[in-house]
């Protein structure tokens, strides 16, 4: 979710569990906007589960 040339601007704010950005990246990335105040709690566990090695 968070890997890859296409999403550069985002990180990821491990305390929290939030994906975190600059105020002009999300405004440029209107589709992410549903992503900017929701935290993941189970990231970790999906991306031991999901990810690709």
């Amino acid at each position: 979710m968070l890997s890859g040339k296409e999403n550069s601007c985002f990180g990821w704010d491990e305390h929290r569990q939030f994906v975190v950005a600059e105020d002009v990246v999300w405004n440029s990335h209107k589709e992410a906007s549903q992503f900017r105040h929701r935290n993941f709690p189970y990231y970790g566990q999906l991306i031991a589960i999901y990810a690709k090695d």
